[in-house]
């Protein structure tokens, strides 16, 4: 007798990078994804006995991107991972649930002649989709969003061992990297609208904050997002604390009076919450 069994599992093509170029004339539109599918259900018969009868192959995935993108278009990353996501669970009998996750790396227009382009730095849009039996969930997001505030931020009044050797400070660089998602309530979103305005919400509260730590600032950045957008329940922060420390330049006759520091890059603070709407609906597996 077996001692042991099956438990969550799920299979799919990670980060397949489809392109979709829109010609508008003269004008050209990019959209660049980087798509991952992951699907689950009646998956016994192959991890036990490999009947791979239920199992439609990754490759196959992966060409339903592409295929998709030629089809459909892209609109917007969420709207693109619903499209894939209720394909693969309506088509497929063996599969109950779709985890659709898609990044969009973003360009912007160069030049007059409407079709040259230059890949535009800074943060990358994210999205999850969930669809299956249980429900549709979906979370926006960014990461890689590097902020800084050289001012009205201060750090003291905490605990103290015998271990501890960090100066208080009520005047230091507040600098990190942001990871943000948000997870809706409602699908009938326009996500093109949605995302900006979720992204200015984070930025304004940020430079907007006199923060006495980061846990305060990634509070008031989360609670600016539900109080801006009434189709969000939840956000979920992860922001490094990317730690700048002044130089001593006493040995070369200099003073620093807040004003050359070393960015540290390792190890660092890590500071991670959830900000939550008051009767927000239950999560289910959006954030699984």
């Amino acid at each position: 007798m077996s001692r042991s069994r099956l438990g969550p599992n799920r299979y799919g093509k990670a980060e397949t990078h489809v392109v979709r170029v829109t010609r508008d004339g003269e004008t050209h539109h990019i959209r660049d994804l980087t798509v991952s599918v992951a699907l689950s259900g009646d998956m016994e018969a192959v991890h036990l006995t490999g009947d791979n009868s239920a199992v439609l192959p990754t490759d196959t995935q992966k060409n339903t991107v592409f295929a998709f993108a030629r089809k459909h278009g892209i609109d917007s990353p969420e709207g693109f991972g619903l499209l894939l996501a209720r394909h693969f669970t309506g088509s497929q009998p063996a599969v109950r649930h779709a985890r659709v996750a898609v990044e969009e790396h973003a360009w912007e227009r160069i030049g007059d002649g409407g079709h040259s382009f230059a890949r535009r730095g800074g943060e990358t849009r994210t999205a999850v989709v969930h669809h299956g039996e249980d429900g549709t969930h979906v979370v926006s997001g960014l990461k890689d969003l590097v902020v800084l505030n050289s001012g009205d931020s201060e750090f003291w009044g905490y605990v103290k061992d015998e271990y501890t050797t960090l100066p208080e400070t009520h005047d230091r660089i507040l600098a990190t990297e942001v990871t943000a998602q948000w997870r809706h309530a409602n699908l009938d979103t326009d996500w093109e609208e949605s995302y900006p305005r979720a992204r200015r919400h984070l930025l304004e509260a940020f430079a907007g904050t006199y923060s006495l730590s980061l846990q305060q600032t990634l509070y008031a950045m989360g609670d600016r997002v539900l109080d801006g957008l009434a189709d969000v329940c939840e956000v979920r922060l992860s922001l490094p604390n990317k730690h700048h420390f002044t130089v001593d330049l006493e040995p070369f006759g200099l003073d620093n009076d807040n004003e050359v520091f070393f960015a540290a890059d390792r190890p660092y603070g890590l500071i991670e919450g959830a900000v939550v709407r008051d009767g927000a609906p239950d999560p289910g597996l959006a954030w699984s």
